[in-house]
């Protein structure tokens, strides 16, 4: 069952996704996947490679940026020049989506694309609290 939340027209985040989710994505016009999820965190979720492997095979792209916790400044930024470049749109996953929106979200706040209170009310749209992450 998918569970792809529209975040922009050209972002959308989702919990864990299996390789069967990469076909529908597919079909619903994605074109690039990034997995912010850390291999092995639960024995249940499939490994990178298995839907990268799948995302291969769909045609889109994909990138593993893997978050623990919060982003480090790091891998916000890999995100932002992965997002520079990619194939739109976009759907980012992780265990619950919410690593995935937190680090959409500051790299759009460090390069100015987005004013805070717009973040927080895209965030609120698709489900996701981040006035905390954001501050203000």
């Amino acid at each position: 069952m998918t569970d792809f939340r529209r975040v922009t027209d050209d972002l959308s985040v989702s919990p864990q996704i299996r390789v069967e989710d990469v076909e529908e994505a597919a079909r619903q016009g994605f074109r690039t996947i990034i997995n912010n999820r850390p291999d092995g965190e639960t024995p249940d979720q499939p490994p990178s490679r298995e839907i990268e492997a799948a995302a291969q095979a769909a045609g889109l792209a994909y990138f593993h940026i893997p978050v623990t916790g919060g982003p480090t400044p790091q891998q916000v930024e890999t995100t932002g020049k992965v997002l520079a470049d990619a194939a739109r749109p976009v759907l980012a996953f992780c265990r619950s989506g919410t690593r995935s929106i937190v680090t959409w979200s500051l790299c759009q706040a460090a390069s100015g694309a987005r004013p805070r209170d717009e973040l927080v009310e895209l965030g609120r749209q698709a489900g996701y609290d981040l006035s905390g992450v954001l501050g203000g």
